[in-house]
């Protein structure tokens, strides 16, 4: 057993990590039967409109999977590369292309103006300010049977589809873009030089899940380095004097 930590190398990435996160937990929770799921799944749901308000998300992701697409019919005629497969993943992504332009104005906008999630999002900056007194709406909507919860919730989450397709397919081609080296940290410190002339878009460190250690990453525009730190629940973590073994994933596409 492994796990895995992941640090993005630029904003683009950032925001398709923190969407997939919320995806996930939207979707977990919005199965569950107790209000405390469907609670959960408004919050992820309302953080997603958060993060699509700042940004025009179909315009990005769109320029994300036309670079990807770019990037791998260059290798078109490439010996090394299994051309079958090459292009399969090639119509994978003119089709998420296709589907995000043709989605109608920008993701998710006709829930941006329901009055019942806009209440929640603004109760929610509030610690605490979504108690029944609060919301008595939001309070009546969780005391309904569970099945009614889960048909608003998959309406809700049913305009994130195209989004989430999407996310999924270049998340996925970033990750596989790169297999993991082993390396070792020298005192629980490692650095490496990045090359400019390749764009490096994702570091994943892989550590055994028995390894009581996790890693503090920290990127530039010329390098990065990682710092293994020895988990405290009181007082401040500190960085492990051990050599630690890892593997690293520098992930290009």
């Amino acid at each position: 057993m492994h796990v895995v930590y992941e640090q993005p190398l630029n904003e683009r990435t950032r925001t398709l990590l923190r969407l997939e996160t919320l995806l996930a937990q939207a979707e977990h929770h919005a199965g569950g039967r107790s209000a405390w799921d469907s609670r959960a799944a408004v919050a992820a749901i309302n953080e997603m409109l958060q993060i699509c308000t700042r940004t025009d998300l179909k315009s990005e992701l769109i320029k994300e999977l036309e670079r990807q697409c770019a990037v791998l019919e260059r290798m078109r005629g490439n010996p090394d590369v299994d051309s079958e497969r090459l292009g399969e993943t090639l119509d994978e992504l003119r089709t998420a292309v296709r589907t995000l332009h043709g989605t109608p104005g920008k993701i998710a906008e006709g829930l941006r103006q329901n009055e019942f999630l806009l209440a929640v999002r603004q109760r929610s900056a509030i610690p605490g300010g979504t108690c029944a007194f609060d919301l008595p709406g939001f309070h009546c909507w969780l005391s309904q049977p569970p099945e009614g919860r889960h048909a608003d919730l998959e309406d809700w989450l049913a305009a994130f589809a195209p989004l989430g397709r999407a996310i999924a397919l270049t998340l996925r081609l970033t990750r596989e873009s790169a297999l993991p080296t082993r390396e070792q940290a020298r005192e629980g410190f490692y650095q490496e030089y990045l090359d400019s002339a390749t764009p490096c878009r994702l570091l994943r460190v892989i550590l055994p899940a028995d390894l009581a250690l996790y890693p503090e990453i920290s990127a530039g525009r010329h390098r990065f380095t990682i710092r293994f730190m020895e988990p405290a629940s009181e007082g401040r973590p500190q960085q492990t004097e051990r050599e630690v073994a890892f593997r690293l994933a520098r992930c290009m596409l």
